[in-house]
């Protein structure tokens, strides 16, 4: 059985939390303050869709495909990113708050966000080289074994990456965030 192909459709304040939304396969979307939490989003397919305005907390992500995604101002609290189809993921976060979310072990390389929460958000063995980190809030985020070779953290805050144990080669910085580098050796920085 083949999923339905749905083009270039606006979907506009339903709530999905609800009523399922469709097993398809979603190219040129719009889904504008719409309610996806705590929604089963398994084996969904989201082609060059954006989502603004639109609640994701709780939602399951299994086999969700997510290629040339768009997010803005959406709330995805506790989200298993790394439950998706990892073959293609390809996303973009503009005013998102993502806090307690996973992103666990994602090849997320040249990722964009902007103004957004990301607090105790697992980066653990994810790739995000060449990321964009714009004005965003890392209080409590986990990286471990990250690739943040060449990401650009210089307007971002409350970070805490061990260079010990995470690739920060050409990765940047700008004071005092820097400090964030440095919290594992209990200096006292003025």
């Amino acid at each position: 059985m083949t999923n339905s192909i749905i083009e270039d459709q606006k979907f506009e304040r339903l709530d999905y939390s609800e009523t399922a939304l469709e097993i398809a396969e979603y190219e040129s979307c719009s889904f504008i303050d719409c309610n996806f939490s705590q929604s089963d989003l398994s084996n969904i397919t989201f082609v060059e869709c954006e989502f603004i305005n639109c609640d994701f907390s709780m939602a399951k992500l299994g086999n969700t495909t997510l290629n040339d995604v768009h997010f803005v101002n959406c709330k995805m609290l506790g989200l298993h990113f790394n439950d998706c189809n990892k073959f293609v993921l390809l996303l973009d976060f503009v005013d998102c708050n993502l806090n307690l979310s996973s992103l666990f072990q994602l090849k997320l390389k040249g990722t964009n966000f902007k103004n957004c929460s990301l607090q105790e958000v697992d980066f653990a063995e994810s790739d995000l080289r060449s990321s964009f980190f714009d004005n965003c809030n890392f209080s409590g985020a986990i990286f471990e074994n990250t690739n943040l070779e060449k990401a650009d953290f210089r307007t971002s805050g409350n970070y805490s990456i061990d260079p010990d144990i995470n690739k920060i080669r050409k990765a940047k910085f700008s004071w005092p965030g820097v400090a964030g580098l440095l919290g594992k050796y209990g200096i006292d920085l003025e």
